[in-house]
């Protein structure tokens, strides 16, 4: 599968690097809805990205989009009781989706710790799910846009620096046991759905995250740093900020994007 080659979009500050991520985003999906493409979203959890979702929910474009084209998708989930705040899903909601006249079945959450028995049952009900919206050449949808946070360590959705799960490829959802990062039980994405999206935005900001964005763009071995494997298969856009981005090579920083 072709994958395209990292860059890097840089704003002044994390204000203004949210804001851009939001109408960058609002602005894509309300053309490709007016196209009358079906549009999928990968949504990931994280600080930066629950910044980014509430900009999106109080951005002025909002109405602009027609929500009934697109669908929402979670890259993971804390396998926690659904009415628990520590889920991903809570913070996209209370920041986002509720503020959207998205159909309900548009949105596509992973199974909670009080839904089924454990974390596998979710992996296995998730990937169904995915499978339904999937095709002959893939039992997923491919996200048009696959939103990553990224961890100091270089994790990206919960697949976590050395551990087994970044090395599935062969099934598209993973259960994640004692985890580095709490809580203990999760539920992923694995590789192959997330290189499959074709656009993967990730987001980083923070000096913590100066050196995870040096190694993504230096090739480091996925295995070892996750976020330096994820790539879309037409754009692969690193957003951050000027002071987690000041060794960034001038050559990789995209100003047109």
């Amino acid at each position: 599968m072709p994958t395209a080659e990292k860059r890097v979009v840089i704003s002044p500050d994390v204000d203004t690097l949210t804001g851009s991520i939001a109408s960058r985003f609002l602005d894509r999906v309300a053309k490709w809805g007016a196209d009358g493409r079906t549009v999928n979203v990968g949504l990931a959890g994280g600080g930066i990205i629950g910044d980014v979702l509430e900009r999106l929910g109080s951005h002025p474009d909002r109405d602009g989009v027609d929500w009934s084209r697109v669908h929402f998708w979670w890259v993971d989930e804390r396998f926690v009781p659904r009415d628990s705040d520590d889920r991903n899903e809570a913070v996209a909601r209370r920041a986002f989706l509720d503020a959207i006249a998205v159909p309900a079945e548009n949105v596509h959450p992973i199974a909670a710790s009080d839904e089924v028995p454990d974390a596998e049952a979710a992996a296995t009900a998730y990937a169904a799910e995915l499978a339904s919206a999937g095709s002959d050449e893939a039992a997923w949808p491919v996200f048009d846009i696959c939103f990553l946070g990224v961890g100091p360590d270089g994790h990206i959705a919960s697949l976590f620096p050395d551990r087994g799960e970044i090395r599935i490829t062969d099934s598209p959802v993973s259960a994640v046991h004692d985890s580095p990062k709490p809580p203990s039980d999760r539920v992923t994405l694995t590789r192959p759905v997330i290189n499959g999206s074709k656009r993967v935005w990730m987001v980083l900001a923070g000096p913590d995250k100066s050196a995870a964005l040096g190694l993504a763009l230096a090739g480091a071995s996925y295995h070892s740093v996750p976020a330096a494997g994820a790539k879309g298969t037409r754009r692969t856009i690193l957003f951050t900020d000027e002071a987690t981005a000041a060794q960034v090579p001038p050559e990789l920083i995209d100003d047109q994007y």
